[in-house]
């Protein structure tokens, strides 16, 4: 065992330790921390305008600050992104987080010196509490790399700007920067592909303990590497026994993943955003992940059939029930005030506090009234996998194909790109449209009603995403295809692929 390596259980029993004690107190935790940002704030330009002085409660916070997304509150990202002072929260931001917006374009989402150590601390307490929980360590003695995008940042009005995960590759720390791949140079190399090759180069003949990533960025690296050696993972890093991803489902990815590998490895999913960092699987096995109450985020949940309401219920968590699903509501000191993230999530634990991430609020298919959602069609293609083993699927979406004849039913169009076929591919779809009709009543009883037909399934050439993503100028990085759509502009674009 390496000197990292041991030094690391010691700290990890510390960390485990700390959450534990707030983990007792959940509710006392969270409204100690809305008192502790609303009195911070109280002299913004924010605070003033909302009174946030006089926010002592959950209901105080709600009466005062409505729920809104970022283009709602983009008049005060503007004015934070111009360079002036004490708009959100005290000071300026010590980062802008560049993220994809959906009607916005590309947004601007602050990072202030309070906020910097949720992101920093959560993705180091979640290895941590991996040692505490595993007594693992070892992945620490090797070579470690965090696919993400360029470090490079450049600088508006005073203010380091770039995307989350290169911000964060510059509070890597020192302890581990020795151990980390690819190379800065490396890492600044905008062009994905051209990226990918380097990091291959870079790596091969390295001891890979840990990689990271999103999924299907993952697997094309992994993609590149069998195809540079001709060998499966396990063969080119045999030391490699920690994967750590995020942002997307990691099981319509997980059997091709693992297929690629060729063994498998213990994982720790996390939950990162540009707006913070929400939660990770802090016990290995268990899909929850535990939600960060003590990490300068005040979480709201609404209710995800109401939330586009006119006064839709905010609940905090001691209101949220288990199995429901709920949209996620942050107030933070990043100076994110009653700020809709887009996520949903069901809570699967309320001692401690568990979610899974089940899609996003505005990625939903209801064209037709059935409102079905991304961990909806996620599960049924999973079920619909395990009946069928010799298919796997590299990645797919849903669209509405709406019939121009109106003696037709229409119905929902599923675009997949396979990595191995079905060998029915008419049993493979009854199977897959039966899967989903068990998980949404609606779209049964659109089904039973003859107002949809059964499901189309449309196959994709094999790289169809990929170059569908990169006439986007979104290959790699943090970039996510939509699971669901209540339009083609997706399923069209990669159809013209």
């Amino acid at each position: 065992m390496g000197l990292k390596s041991a030094l690391s259980r010691p700290l990890a029993r510390y960390i485990a330790r700390r959450y534990q004690r707030w983990q007792l107190r959940p509710e006392t935790t969270q409204l100690e921390l809305l008192r502790q940002l609303t009195a911070a704030a109280a002299s913004t330009a924010f605070g003033r305008a909302h009174d946030l002085g006089r926010v002592r409660t959950p209901a105080d916070l709600a009466r005062q600050v409505p729920v809104r997304d970022y283009e709602a509150l983009k008049p005060y990202f503007d004015r934070t992104q111009a360079g002036e002072a004490n708009v959100l929260w005290p000071g300026h931001p010590l980062y802008l987080a560049k993220t994809s917006g959906t009607t916005s374009g590309t947004k601007y989402i602050p990072i202030t010196r309070a906020s910097i150590p949720n992101h920093i601390d959560g993705a180091r307490d979640a290895l941590l509490y991996y040692i505490y929980r595993t007594g693992r360590s070892q992945f620490l003695d090797g070579k470690l790399i965090f696919l993400s995008g360029s470090p490079e940042l450049e600088i508006y009005h005073g203010i380091r700007t770039g995307r989350l995960s290169g911000i964060a590759n510059h509070h890597v720390p020192a302890y581990l920067r020795r151990n980390q791949l690819p190379s800065y140079a490396t890492n600044v190399i905008e062009d994905w592909e051209t990226k990918l090759e380097r990091i291959v180069d870079e790596t091969l003949g390295e001891k890979m303990t840990l990689i990271s990533g999103i999924p299907p960025w993952v697997q094309m690296y992994f993609d590149r590497l069998t195809a540079r050696t001709g060998r499966p993972i396990k063969d080119i890093f045999p030391d490699f026994n920690l994967f750590v991803y995020g942002g997307v489902n990691f099981e319509p990815y997980r059997a091709k993943l693992f297929e690629s590998i060729g063994r498998p490895v213990h994982s720790i999913e996390l939950f990162p955003a540009s707006e913070g960092f929400l939660a990770f699987q802090d016990e290995p096995g268990n899909p929850g992940l535990l939600l960060l109450l003590n990490s300068g985020i005040f979480f709201e949940f609404v209710p995800a059939e109401r939330f586009f309401e006119p006064n839709a219920p905010r609940l905090t968590i001691a209101d949220v029930e288990l199995d429901q699903q709920y949209a996620v509501v942050l107030t933070s000191n990043a100076g994110l005030w009653g700020y809709s993230l887009g996520d949903t999530v069901r809570f699967v634990s309320l001692a401690p506090h568990r979610v899974v991430v089940t899609g996003r609020i505005k990625h939903f298919l209801s064209a037709f009234g059935e409102h079905v959602i991304g961990e909806e069609v996620e599960q049924a293609l999973r079920e619909t996998m395990g009946q069928f083993p010799e298919v796997e699927v590299t990645e797919f979406t849903v669209a509405p194909l709406v019939s121009d004849d109106p003696a037709t039913p229409s119905c929902h169009e599923w675009l997949v790109e396979f990595a191995r076929s079905p060998q029915d591919s008419a049993a493979f779809t009854a199977a897959l449209d039966t899967a989903l009709r068990r998980r949404n009543s609606y779209y049964d009883d659109l089904r039973k009603g003859n107002i949809l037909v059964p499901l189309h399934l449309t196959p994709l050439p094999v790289g169809a995403f990929q170059r569908y993503m990169k006439s986007l100028g979104k290959l790699g990085g943090q970039n996510k295809v939509p699971r669901l759509g209540n339009d083609r502009k997706v399923a069209d674009g990669l159809i013209e692929r």
